[in-house]
């Protein structure tokens, strides 16, 4: 393996160029045009823009708040182009119990709770959105193999083509997933949970249309969700289903046919969404809860799922990690405006000062409905079923849990409040 020789020096290095990596690198790319920053992204794995059935593409479920930090970026329109699908009911129940809760945005003046976006759509426009940035560079494939952080600089080395690189730059963020080499690397230590349960993720079609309704169903085996999507012919009958089941029971669901696999998902779920009548291609992800306990450290800033990963109950995980975007892109931007230095630890302890509250508070009450919903113990039961009737007639209650999956939490960016960087 031969050394190609680097030179170039980079204002922020992201590693990894998924979901959140990409975002930032479009957030910081469009700012300062006076003054622009160099970034650079490292990704291993090529972004899928080409086709793929729709059926059995894995979605998202945007907060109306990250709708509107695309929407600000300029981004939103294009995803729009493709294919969205806006959520403007919820229903919450608890199976088996008479506890439920329904909500509409028009009672709380949105056009929507959320969007439900394919994730190849958001790569497709986040890729040309990146590969239309001059002072973005996007090197891919490229497999990272270590970081070395000194007192004035980061170094990542990594290979690309069969050739070692070392790049450096002033700041390096890891937004490289649950699995973060880069925070492994720097010994930054986090906490973890298993929750002793598995996602089983699929696409399924009903005998009826959706009309932008979307379920939550609390089940003694984990929580089931229904986002509305559309079918690829237009039909509008179609739901994203994430189903948590314990592994064992996992490994049992994936071995069912289609036939087999629609009448157990009827069973579990009821009928309010009407009849199961299609599936397509089934998938299963184990499920932990994983908080880093630092998220800045000089030349270091740990974003999305390296910092953070959260049962999928409320949807919040993608969410979370692009306010995290929204926050550092803000951070960022400001102290390259006043000459401080970007891997600065006391300019990176704003980021982490500001987004703390958020993550804890997002982490614990996502933990929280795990816990409390997953459990049939009597007295337990009954409080849940309380708690969620008296959310259906009490305004105060109903609309702090609607702001909470909007993503209008604590100090909001100005990306979050339509405003440019």
């Amino acid at each position: 393996m031969s050394i190609i020789e680097n030179n170039t020096d980079y204002d922020v290095l992201i590693v990894g160029g998924g979901m959140v990596g990409a975002s930032l690198a479009c957030a910081l790319g469009q700012a300062c045009q006076d003054s622009p920053l160099k970034i650079a992204v490292l990704e291993g794995t090529a972004f899928e823009s080409g086709t793929q059935p729709s059926f059995d593409a894995r979605t998202i479920a945007l907060a109306e708040g990250s709708q509107k930090i695309f929407n600000t970026l300029g981004l939103w329109q294009a995803m729009v182009q493709l294919g969205v699908m806006p959520i403007k009911r919820i229903h919450v129940s608890d199976r088996g119990h008479i506890g439920s809760t329904h909500m509409d945005c028009k009672d709380h003046k949105v056009d929507a709770f959320g969007y439900v976006v394919e994730t190849r759509v958001m790569g497709k426009v986040l890729h040309e959105a990146m590969a239309a940035l001059n002072h973005v560079d996007l090197i891919c494939p490229a497999n990272v193999i270590s970081v070395n952080i000194n007192d004035t600089a980061a170094e990542v080395f990594f290979t690309e083509n069969g050739n070692e690189r070392c790049l450096r730059a002033q700041l390096v963020v890891a937004a490289d997933g649950g699995q973060s080499l880069i925070r492994e690397a720097c010994g930054v230590k986090s906490f973890t949970l298993n929750y002793d349960q598995s996602a089983v993720i699929a696409n399924v079609a009903c005998d009826r249309p959706h009309n932008n309704i979307a379920y939550e169903r609390f089940t003694d085996s984990g929580p089931m969700a229904l986002l509305p999507t559309c079918a690829q012919d237009g039909t509008q009958n179609m739901y994203a289903l994430v189903w948590t089941v314990k592994p064992q029971q996992a490994e049992q669901i994936m071995a069912l046919d289609d036939d087999a696999f629609l009448q157990q998902l009827q069973q579990r779920f009821g009928r309010r969404a009407g009849r199961f009548v299609k599936t397509g291609t089934r998938h299963v992800y184990p499920l932990r809860f994983l908080q880093t306990r630092e998220h800045v450290r000089p030349h270091l800033a740990i974003i999305g799922n390296a910092a953070h990963a959260l049962h999928p109950v409320s949807g919040q995980g993608f969410n979370l990690g692009l306010r995290d975007v929204a926050a550092l892109a803000q951070v960022l931007v400001d102290a390259q405006r006043e000459g401080r230095p970007l891997g600065d630890l006391d300019v990176l302890r704003d980021y982490a000062g500001w987004r703390k509250r958020d993550q804890w508070m997002t982490a614990f009450s996502t933990d929280s409905m795990v816990r409390i919903f997953s459990n049939n113990f009597s007295p337990l039961a009954l409080g849940r079923n309380i708690g969620l009737l008296a959310m259906d007639i009490l305004p105060p209650l109903k609309k702090r849990l609607a702001r909470h999956a909007m993503g209008y939490t604590g100090k909001l960016p100005r990306l979050a409040r339509g405003l440019p960087l």
